[in-house]
């Protein structure tokens, strides 16, 4: 259980990046996929569009990996050891299907202030090149926040289609993972990913984000749950944690969250995308 190491935190703050952190074996990220697959089937739709955001807040397996120790350490040695759980993400890229995530910074309209935060994505399959892998623009968190048009394009998975220009991508570093690794990254590091060209799925869990205690939500309110250590500023709701799969009261919490998740990302857009 261990936390980063001096080399794994200076890659961090010189690139924006860490990446690969081996956290759980193949066979425990097959158990987390097949409990993905089991909420799809059961409750088709649940986990399509914008219900792929706060899946861990009706599945069990999903909230585990959220509050997982080791993953936990890790983002301690980032952001010290109040950590609050503000969101998670699935990125599923089927075989096949024309998806895909332009270059972009999470800080642009996440309304998550000041930047004491981290995003971890965590492999539930495989990661790589051929199927769509994360890409990151190295050093590019050292810049401020940059101009991103809305592009609102078919396929992009991100809610706006929010867009950085002339991101060098041959110069762009992939973040190869095998299921059960994750890697960490800064609010400000520019990144995006190709489309998935293999016959399998590519589905990535990503937290987004761990925060600081002292981080605010400035374009509306996000509920947390508490993953260690103490939130002394109180300035968010807080969540409890899934006792079982699917269930109606945890379901409910879960839209609403999402509900809020939508003023946020769309706060100013005169137009809305289907994520």
């Amino acid at each position: 259980m261990t936390y980063l190491s001096s080399n794994q935190l200076k890659q961090y703050e010189d690139e924006g990046f860490v990446s690969p952190i081996n956290i759980f074996s193949k066979d425990k990220a097959k158990q987390i996929r097949d409990e993905i697959e089991l909420i799809e089937k059961e409750m088709p739709g649940e986990l399509e569009k914008s219900g792929r955001y706060n899946a861990h807040l009706i599945s069990p397996l999903l909230d585990e990996v959220t509050h997982n120790p080791k993953i936990l350490n890790a983002v301690e040695s980032l952001i010290g050891e109040n950590i609050l759980v503000c969101g998670t993400t699935l990125f599923i890229k089927n075989p096949n299907e024309k998806g895909f995530v332009s270059y972009h910074q999470d800080a642009k309209y996440i309304g998550l202030e000041p930047l004491n935060w981290v995003t971890a994505w965590v492999a539930i399959t495989d990661s790589n090149e051929h199927n769509g892998c994360m890409r990151m623009w190295a050093g590019s968190h050292k810049d401020n926040l940059k101009k991103h048009d809305q592009k609102f394009n078919e396929g992009n998975l991100l809610t706006r289609g929010q867009t950085v220009k002339n991101v060098p991508k041959d110069e762009t570093t992939p973040l190869i993972l095998t299921a059960g690794q994750m890697s960490l990254h800064h609010p400000t590091v520019v990144h995006g990913s190709d489309l998935n060209k293999s016959d399998d799925r590519r589905i990535g869990f990503v937290i987004q984000s761990y925060i600081g205690s002292n981080i605010k939500q400035v374009l509306g309110k996000n509920g947390v749950q508490i993953a260690r250590g103490k939130d002394e500023y109180n300035f968010h709701e807080t969540i409890g944690r899934p006792k079982s799969l699917m269930d109606k009261k945890d379901l409910k919490i879960k839209k609403q969250e999402n509900d809020n998740l939508q003023e946020i990302f769309y706060k100013g857009s005169s137009k809305k995308g289907t994520y």
